[in-house]
C-alpha cells in the first residue's frame, strides 16, 4: 500500500509490533495523528465470533461518558436539496448529496456520523466500500436512515453511538476527539469495550482477541487490555 509523506513522517521511531497499555496507547495515538483537523480516537476490536452467530448480526449502541460538546462529533447528512436547510438548522455539519458523494469517493471523509433520508439511499449505495468498513454507512437499525433528521441529529449530538461488526469480524468504534484529556479518552475507550462485551454477552477475554487504537489519519497501535 502506498503511504504518503505525512504518514511516513509520523511513524518515524515507531515500531508497529510494540504493545501498549490503554493509557500508553492513547498517548501514542495522539502523537501518530497527522490530520490538519482534530482527529478521532478509533477503537478497532477483532472479536471472537460465536459459532451460532453471523458477524454482521452483531450490533450494539453506546454513549460516551465524556464529550466536548457539539464540536465533539461531526455529522454529515445525505438528503434532497430541499431538506438541506432543515438539516443545517438542526445542527448538521455537512449536508448535500452529489458533492458529498464525490468527496467520499475521492477519499475525503471528515465526519463521524452519516445520516440519510430513505429517499436518497439508492443513490448512496455506491459508497458502501468507503463507508462500510468505517461503520459510517447509514442504516435504519441504527437510526441513521430516517425522515426525522432533526431528531436523529439531536440524539447523536447528545452522545449516542452505534456499531456493527463487519464481515471479517472487526468492530470499529469512535471514542472521542484527540484533543480531549487522556483520562477522559481512557473512560471513553472502556465504554466502547464494555459495549462490545454486552453485544456478545461475554467478558473481554472471551469477546475480543485483538484490540487496536488509531487516529482518524495515522498508524494504529496494539493494545494489551485488562481491568485493574
Amino acid at each position: 500500500m502506498h503511504r504518503g509523506k505525512k504518514y511516513k513522517e509520523s511513524i518515524k521511531n515507531y515500531n508497529p509490533t510494540d504493545t501498549y497499555s490503554l493509557k500508553e496507547g492513547i498517548e501514542k495515538v495522539k502523537k501518530l495523528s497527522y490530520s490538519k483537523f482534530v482527529g478521532t480516537l478509533e477503537v478497532h476490536a477483532d472479536i471472537i465470533i460465536p459459532k451460532d452467530r453471523d458477524p454482521k448480526s452483531i450490533k450494539g449502541a453506546y454513549t460516551l461518558p465524556h464529550t466536548s460538546g457539539n464540536s465533539d462529533v461531526k455529522i454529515a447528512v445525505f438528503c434532497p436539496k430541499e431538506l438541506e436547510k432543515d438539516a443545517k438548522d438542526a445542527g448538521a455539519d455537512i449536508v448535500g448529496l452529489e458533492k458529498l458523494t464525490k468527496d467520499i469517493k475521492a477519499g475525503t471523509i471528515e465526519f463521524d456520523i452519516a445520516i440519510a433520508t430513505p429517499s436518497v439511499m439508492p443513490q448512496i449505495a455506491v459508497l458502501g466500500k468507503e463507508l462500510g468498513p468505517r461503520g459510517l454507512m447509514p442504516n435504519p437499525k441504527s437510526g441513521t436512515v430516517t425522515d426525522d433528521l432533526a431528531g436523529a441529529i439531536k440524539e447523536y449530538r447528545q452522545g449516542k453511538n452505534t456499531f456493527a461488526c463487519d464481515e471479517s469480524g472487526v468492530i470499529h468504534l469512535k471514542a472521542g476527539k484527540l484533543d480531549m484529556d487522556i483520562q477522559e479518552l481512557i473512560d471513553n475507550a472502556e465504554a466502547c469495550i464494555k459495549a462490545i462485551e454486552e453485544a456478545l454477552n461475554k467478558p473481554y477475554e472471551q469477546a475480543i482477541k485483538k484490540l487496536h487504537l488509531a487516529p482518524t489519519m495515522g498508524a494504529s497501535v496494539k493494545i494489551s487490555y485488562s481491568r485493574e
